[in-house]
């Protein structure tokens, strides 16, 4: 078994819902560092969405109960209540990634997934961001105080996040906070809003052509991303909202930036 598989696993545990883009982060070190050589370029897509799918049983199981209180209220009491609203909060911030994905992702990632300049301009921009929206906002508010033009103003940040570097859950964040949202209150919904559209995404792949072939003629790595990107995103979920109870987004900036640093000067350097 190839070493490499199990650290992408664990890389996009924590990149996934850290604020430091998980696609990115897969990208750079199977594809720049050479990490993984066992996933070959027909897996990689699959073995992505496969480590993501690892991911969103994480969010599954960690906020299995507030899931089904949202789906029941939702579903049952509608909008108008409390918690009811919060659901259909997440069903309309998730249609703009969801329409984009479906009509870019395959675009994008043919333009945009090989050009390492992109990704770390990306990273290093978007760190920037994170940690100037986060000064300069108050903490106010909490998810049941949000709005409609809330939800859609955090759903449509999602789009930016089809670009690797830019990280949906960072977009999101900073979308939370620049709305005067609480720090653990902004991540705990983009922890939310992730299921459904890393759902989807994963929904969409497995229905493509040859998906299943690839995932069974290599079932071994495919399992094992699973549940190791499953250990990792949980540890990661309960890390990150206790950091924030006391801490802002300086380190998730400087790391940003520093590794947008590094792509640049390996691509120049090393990878030429």
């Amino acid at each position: 078994m190839d070493f490499g598989v199990i650290l992408l696993a664990i890389i996009q545990g924590i990149s996934e819902f850290l604020p430091i883009s998980s696609s990115a982060h897969l990208i750079i070190f199977r594809d720049l560092f050479g990490i993984g050589s066992s996933i070959t370029s027909e897996m990689a897509l699959n073995f992505d969405i496969a480590l993501h799918f690892g991911t969103l049983l994480a969010i599954g199981i960690y906020f299995f109960k507030d899931f089904m209180k949202l789906i029941k209220d939702g579903l049952t009491k509608g909008p108008k209540d409390k918690t009811g609203k919060i659901f259909w909060y997440l069903v309309v911030a998730t249609i703009p990634a969801g329409l984009a994905g479906v009509l870019f992702e395959d675009v994008i990632s043919e333009m945009i997934r090989s050009n390492f300049y992109i990704i770390a301009i990306a990273l290093i921009v978007m760190g920037v961001i994170i940690y100037w929206i986060d000064k300069y906002s108050k903490q106010k508010k909490e998810i049941r105080d949000m709005s409609w033009k809330d939800a859609i103003i955090i759903g449509c940040s999602q789009v930016a996040a089809l670009i690797p570097g830019f990280s949906r859950s960072g977009t999101t964040i900073a979308a939370g906070r620049a709305l005067n949202l609480k720090r653990e209150d902004a991540a705990k919904f983009s922890f939310y809003l992730s299921a459904p559209v890393v759902l989807g995404a994963v929904i969409v792949q497995l229905l493509k052509g040859d998906t299943i072939s690839v995932i069974t003629a290599n079932i071994a790595p495919f399992v094992i991303g699973v549940l190791v990107s499953f250990i990792a995103g949980l540890l990661c979920i309960e890390f990150l909202l206790k950091y924030l109870k006391k801490h802002d987004f300086k380190i998730f900036m400087w790391y940003r930036v520093l590794l947008g640093i590094v792509i640049i000067l390996w691509t120049l350097f090393l990878h030429s």
